[in-house]
């Protein structure tokens, strides 16, 4: 008799988990079901302000799998069906059809539980108004384009700068609109320390990005027609045709809770390294609704990513399917970019290295991309973190041009294998004055850690 697979989700982690329990196990051996409530599987979020931009020509583009081409596999995919209870002792979920209201129960052996996260979209006034618009998910991309396309000004107002809020603020820029970005933080980028995100903060102001710091949104203006007109703060009211909100998200996992599943410090289900909730023996969870341990600080963490989400779903789908995978731990990288400038980061900020305890010394380095002499050698300023007793890598954080970004991954080798930065220095990294100079920009900042450390005695 075969087991049957059910899956809360039909997007990065959830289906990457059907998708391998599939290769693992036939149809005859495992039945998969799985409910998406929204009207597209295994798309990608982090793409959607790009296509808003005009960068990624067409929506389609972002979707990795359409539900047919799951259930060509057979994978019996579900759209527009939530489900809207859980019952861990009776091994079932409760499911409404969102189109006719139809309500079932569908039983489960196995259960994976990939229901993401959701925008943050505080109570206040005004704010579910027309010209008001979050972009989780493909649904929100359209509608922000069509209201676009209906707004007869130019004025958008970008509540929150982190990535989303940056990435909006470029999109919305390409597409021609005046552009302020309401902060609550004193600098954008909260996931940099603020002397790193002050230099995004400069680099904005320079692209006709109006960035005001340290300014909590209190309602959304309206007027006459009910659409959007203005956001206001505490220090006075932006215009506004258009208000895009950024401002972080939170794992989605009312669900969980109401089936009494553990849930961490930031709300997110917690999981072992098989992404197996604790304390269930048939129930994985895995995206933007799990915390997971950071390996810098070792404590839990959530971290929204895709990247984070298809491993997960690597590694549940093979452990459903009869394998045996783990996911060890992050160490909280990601890049962004606003126009022609990159943002990296991995590992901790000097306030996560207060917070667990760490003592540390920070230097800071400017160097290049390339070799000073190359054509095209753009600037590059680059912090590290390093423990101040042992010279352990905590964390590296870039702001620069073209070639920046992607030098993060060096660091986050680097604090995945727990190096010092003394051990960093003799790294062989490639060499050309066309990629890099003598010393690598990450390297030269090692060295600099090298003597703070040494120096701290």
């Amino acid at each position: 008799m075969s087991e049957r697979l059910v899956v809360i989700g039909g997007d990065a982690a959830g289906m990457s988990a059907a998708s391998q329990a599939r290769r693992l196990k036939g149809p005859e051996e495992l039945e998969i079901v799985a409910f998406e409530r929204g009207h597209f599987s295994s798309f990608s979020a982090c793409g959607i302000p790009y296509w808003v931009g005009g960068d990624v020509a067409e929506r389609d583009e972002l979707i990795a799998r359409t539900p047919e081409e799951h259930r060509a596999r057979d994978i019996d995919l579900r759209m527009r069906t939530e489900v809207v209870e859980l019952d861990v002792q009776g091994q079932r979920v409760r499911t409404r059809d969102l189109e006719s209201g139809a309500v079932a129960w569908t039983g489960f052996d196995k259960l994976v539980i990939a229901t993401g996260a959701r925008p943050l979209r505080p109570p206040l006034p005004g704010i579910d108004a027309p010209g008001v618009h979050g972009v989780q998910t493909l649904d929100d991309g359209q509608a922000l384009l069509d209201s676009l396309a209906l707004s007869e000004g130019r004025r958008a107002v970008v509540v929150g700068a982190g990535y989303i809020g940056v990435e909006m603020a470029e999109a919305l820029l390409n597409r021609g609109y005046e552009v302020t970005v309401l902060n609550r933080g004193e600098q954008p980028m909260a996931t940099l320390d603020p002397d790193m995100g002050r230099l995004v903060h400069e680099v904005m102001d320079g692209l006709g990005i109006t960035t005001v710091g340290s300014s909590a949104v209190t309602k959304i203006l309206t007027g006459d027609d009910g659409r959007v007109r203005a956001v206001a703060t505490d220090d006075g009211e932006y215009p506004a045709d258009v208000v895009v909100l950024g401002m972080g998200v939170v794992p989605e996992t009312g669900l969980a809770a109401a089936a009494g599943l553990p849930l961490g410090t930031y709300g997110g289900l917690l999981t072992d390294l098989a992404m197996r909730v604790r304390g269930h023996e048939n129930i994985w969870a895995g995206g933007d609704c799990v915390e997971v341990l950071d390996l810098v600080s070792g404590r839990e963490r959530h971290i929204a990513l895709g990247t984070h989400a298809n491993k997960h779903g690597q590694v549940i789908g093979s452990n459903v399917g009869g394998g045996y995978a783990t996911f060890p731990g992050v160490v909280g990288t990601a890049v962004s970019k606003v126009c022609d400038l990159e943002i990296a980061r991995t590992g901790l900020r000097e306030k996560d290295a207060r917070e667990v305890g760490l003592r540390y010394v920070t230097v800071t380095i400017e160097s290049t991309s390339r070799a000073g002499y190359y054509p095209g050698a753009a600037p590059m300023t680059v912090k590290m973190l390093a423990e101040r007793r042992t010279g352990r890598l905590l964390g590296v954080q870039i702001v620069g041009r073209e070639g920046a970004a992607k030098r993060v991954d060096i660091a986050a080798v680097a604090l995945t294998a727990g190096m010092t930065v003394e051990q960093m220095t003799a790294l062989d990294l490639g060499y050309a004055p066309p990629f890099s100079p003598v010393w690598d920009p990450v390297l030269i900042a090692a060295r600099k850690a090298v003597a703070a450390v040494r120096k701290a005695g």
